[in-house]
């Protein structure tokens, strides 16, 4: 769906002169002269962008107006000021509103859309919601993005090796891993002790918030496998 622009200029040349440029680009783009055309239409519906002069008609500050009621109105909708008052003051007054750029009228229009564009693509990734990577057998929940294992939702604190010894055994439940393959996905080089002391270290914490815990089976001979809770 093309995102919708709004443009609040008094000067109809530069209003429409933006307006176009803007629509050759595939926005739809809604224009308004004074703040209470565009307040007017702001209370039915918000654009996904607002482009704001200050000075608008006999109104001096209009378009600071206008940033506070959208910034009221929503707390990431872009605001970028574009205006020939580029003095610090009404810079930082700008800004201090809830803008998100504020920009002189002499700059090119190439320049004006990429930060428009840098604008959009920006809020789309925050909006995005973040898919973790998740294993989940059971009551075990493992996160690869925080390097983290919840027994029954309870955080269990486990070293790096014990992490990545544990999600190779529960990530093929049943299946039997060798001490050669743990080393391996633990990215470690140790003796076949040492890998069995990791085990039981790794069972007595799970132990500490569950005593009943049993999901690590020892194969005599071959390894260790995962057993998916009864």
């Amino acid at each position: 769906m093309s995102k919708r622009i709004a443009i609040v200029e008094d000067d109809e040349a530069i209003r429409e002169n933006y307006a176009q440029a803007l629509r050759q680009q595939g926005f739809v783009v809604q224009t308004y002269r004074n703040k209470s055309t565009a307040l007017s239409a702001f209370e039915l519906s918000l654009p996904h962008l607002a482009i704001l002069d200050v000075g608008l008609e006999e109104e001096f500050d209009g378009g600071f107006d206008i940033c506070r009621y959208l910034r009221e109105k929503s707390a990431t909708l872009p605001i970028i000021f574009l205006t020939a008052r580029d003095s610090d003051i009404d810079q930082i007054s700008g800004l201090r509103l809830g803008a998100n750029d504020y920009v002189s009228k002499t700059m090119s229009f190439d320049n004006l859309s990429a930060r428009i564009h840098a604008t959009l693509n920006y809020l789309k990734i925050i909006e995005t919601p973040v898919v973790e990577n998740i294993l989940q057998r059971h009551a075990l929940t493992i996160n690869k993005d925080r390097l983290s294992i919840r027994w029954h939702n309870d955080l269990v604190n486990f070293t790096i090796t014990e992490f990545w010894m544990i999600h190779s055994l529960a990530l093929n439940p049943g299946h039997v891993k060798s001490k050669d393959q743990l080393m391996q996905d633990a990215n470690i080089v140790v003796d076949d002790n040492t890998v069995t002391a990791h085990i039981k270290r790794i069972r007595k914490k799970f132990m500490q918030v569950d005593a009943n815990f049993n999901c690590i089976d020892t194969v005599y001979g071959m390894g260790y496998r995962w057993l998916e809770a009864k």
